[in-house]
């Protein structure tokens, strides 16, 4: 029945974005419905979570940049936001139990526990979200995703302790992996392109988390290590991009998972509600942690939105909770629910956050503090004509083009600051922004510019650029990188020049070898 099931999901995912939402609700609902029908086996949904989740981590991995976990910016936050999230959710929860007996806590333990749990966000939605926007080189995705790598390295902390069970010995064995790195970026070299690529990359994710489990350590974790192990290489970027399609693919089976918790009954709801309530704290906390570490307002807001939702170890911890003893087990269904609960809000959130910030952003600048981190210092454009947003392949390709006629007149833009360093040391130059950042269109003197190039990553990022252009009385030429025919067309309909990069390649590349070659005119007298 498992057909159904993913029959179920499409359908579902489908009516979310034929109604504006993201699909994941849908999968939701989805996984919902199916638990009520007494459709699939939960231990296959199970094992399709599992490799997604195992997948997402080692994507991370890639990514990670380790020094950015000892910014005050990600610990200090992580540390003060628990120290307010913990006591009132475990507030929350011991008042359940006065109003609720059977959802009484005996142990102050358990409630202590469940407050932890639940003070975590969710690493899928989280990066989920940053993926869909095309963000996550982006300063507040890189902060937001810190803070969980460190939520989860504590989760993994509280499981030793809690079960009492330490790694065993052949634990040591984990010493060895740095000195392995040399021989998986070999293999990723001798991998060479296509299906190899993709195939030693799920390997790796697998395996990393297979290792660790034999030596009795999360497996979450061996795939997150083994992301590190292949980050900043030539090839890495290759690499995530196979990897991402499958596990967006993998991770619906996450979001079906959800929904076998199934539905707690009557009264239960209303605990339920209450923790979903209490979710709308959390991006208060954020922003005001994050301003207070000298964040700007926007990248605290989008950070802490980023961080909405409850996380899938609160389901992890209340389980063996219930197996222990220490909780009822209508805990677990009413958690299970909060967490679906608090994905369903925190996605049309994020989806609008942009639109939010343009309304709303003049009272959050009023908590900023006056000197900002280097990193989000405003971008200085200086006396040119042209602006490419967006520095990737595309944009430096667009930049190289272009720097033949306009010369010092053309400048680029990245929201990755630690690009922007590297380009400016190759010798573009390239400023740090972001393209969706309200604030830069009003306050850069962008809308003075002659062209704006526009090759972002994310045609949803694309459109919103354009939003914000038209907003903010851009007159200037617009131009915008599509990569299928229907994103061409509804950016020309918007008043931009597109270049379909798929479409097109073919001329351009007909255009480049008659640059360089010489090619003897047809005789009209040969037939």
């Amino acid at each position: 029945m498992e057909a159904i099931i993913i029959l179920f999901a499409l359908l579902a995912g489908l009516a979310c974005r034929r109604y504006g939402y993201p699909p994941l609700p849908g999968y939701l609902l989805a996984g919902f419905a199916a638990h009520a029908l007494g459709l699939g086996d939960t231990d296959i949904i199970a094992e399709i979570a599992d490799i997604g989740l195992l997948l997402l981590l080692f994507t991370i991995g890639l990514k990670l940049n380790v020094k950015e976990l000892a910014a005050p910016q990600v610990w200090a936050v992580t540390s003060l936001q628990m120290l307010v999230a913990v006591p009132l959710t475990t507030l929350v929860i011991m008042l359940a139990g006065l109003v609720f007996p059977v959802m009484a806590v005996d142990n102050p333990a358990a409630a202590w526990t469940l407050g932890l749990a639940l003070s975590f966000s969710s690493t899928v939605l989280a990066v989920k979200v940053f993926d869909e926007r095309g963000e996550t080189g982006s300063y507040h995705a890189k902060l937001a995703i810190g803070i969980l790598v460190l939520q989860d390295i504590i989760a993994v902390i509280y499981l030793v302790m809690a079960t009492g069970k330490l790694p065993n010995f052949w634990a040591i064995s984990l010493v060895f992996l740095p000195l392995l790195r040399p021989l998986f970026l070999k293999m990723l070299d001798l991998a060479r392109h296509g299906e190899l690529v993709l195939l030693l990359g799920f390997a790796a994710a697998l395996g990393g988390g297979a290792w660790f489990e034999l030596v009795d350590l999360k497996a979450g974790l061996g795939a997150l290590v083994m992301g590190m192990m292949f980050a900043n290489s030539e090839k890495t970027s290759e690499l995530y991009g196979n990897l991402v399609q499958l596990k967006d693919l993998f991770l619906v089976g996450f979001f079906l998972q959800i929904g076998y918790y199934g539905l707690p009954q009557g009264f239960l709801w209303f605990v339920a509600g209450a923790l979903s309530l209490l979710i709308f704290l959390r991006p208060m906390i954020y922003y005001l942690l994050f301003v207070m570490f000298r964040i700007r307002a926007r990248t605290a807001l989008l950070g802490g939105v980023g961080l909405f939702t409850y996380s899938e170890f609160g389901l992890v911890v209340a389980d063996v909770a219930v197996e222990n003893g220490l909780l009822a087990p209508e805990w677990l269904v009413t958690i299970a629910l909060a967490v679906s609960i608090s994905f369903v809000i925190a996605t049309p959130l994020n989806s609008n956050i942009h639109i939010l910030y343009s309304r709303f952003g003049k009272q959050l600048h009023r908590l900023e503090r006056k000197k900002r981190l280097p990193s989000e210092e405003a971008a200085d454009l200086g006396d040119a004509d042209v602006i490419v947003l967006g520095m990737g392949r595309v944009g430096k390709d667009v930049y190289n083009t272009l720097q033949d006629r306009f010369g010092e007149r053309i400048l680029g833009v990245d929201e990755n600051y630690a690009k922007v360093l590297h380009q400016r040391a190759a010798g573009y130059n390239c400023v740090r922004a972001d393209a969706t950042d309200y604030d830069f269109w009003a306050h850069s003197g962008l809308l003075h510019r002659k062209l704006i190039m526009v090759s972002l990553a994310n045609h949803q990022e694309n459109l919103v650029v354009v939003e914000l252009a038209r907003q903010a009385g851009f007159t200037g030429q617009l131009a915008v990188v599509s990569r299928f025919a229907d994103h061409r067309q509804e950016l020309e309909d918007l008043g931009c020049i597109s270049y379909n990069l798929y479409a097109e390649a073919g001329r351009g590349f007909a255009e480049h070898v008659i640059e360089r070659v010489e090619i003897p005119e047809r005789n009209p007298d040969h037939h």
